[in-house]
């Protein structure tokens, strides 16, 4: 299993959508600039599972440093999972069948730190 690092504080998507008004009255949710830049540096960091798609099950291991105790670990996975899904190293995140994941906290060097082991990996261990 190979550890990839992500620098910087982890958005949670949660808080970043806006609801804006579409045609003929409506409303669309769309994505604010926090998160759109978020994405941005996770694509231009991620280098060892970028392009791998895995399409068999998998479990993710996440070790994620918050800059402070008030960010969610919860919120955190999610955005990992689509950004997983934006770099195409998985094909879809309903494949993530079981998540390991800590919280610790960095003031100084918010990242994220994980790693994925598909299911045809796991049977080669037992």
């Amino acid at each position: 299993m190979e550890i990839e690092i992500i620098y910087g504080q982890i958005v949670a998507k949660a808080n970043h959508y806006l609801s804006v008004p579409a045609k003929h009255g409506e409303k669309c949710i769309i994505k604010d600039n926090v998160i759109r830049t978020y994405e941005r540096n996770f694509l231009k960091q991620c280098r060892i599972y970028k392009n791998r798609r895995i399409s068999e099950r998998f479990r993710l291991f996440v070790r994620v440093f918050h800059s402070s105790v008030r960010f969610d670990l919860d919120n955190s996975l999610k955005t990992l999972l689509d950004c997983l899904q934006m770099v195409e190293a998985i094909t879809d995140d309903k494949l993530c069948f079981q998540i390991e994941a800590e919280k610790k906290i960095d003031k100084y060097h918010p990242r994220v730190e994980f790693a994925i082991l598909e299911v045809n990996e796991q049977k080669k261990l037992f």
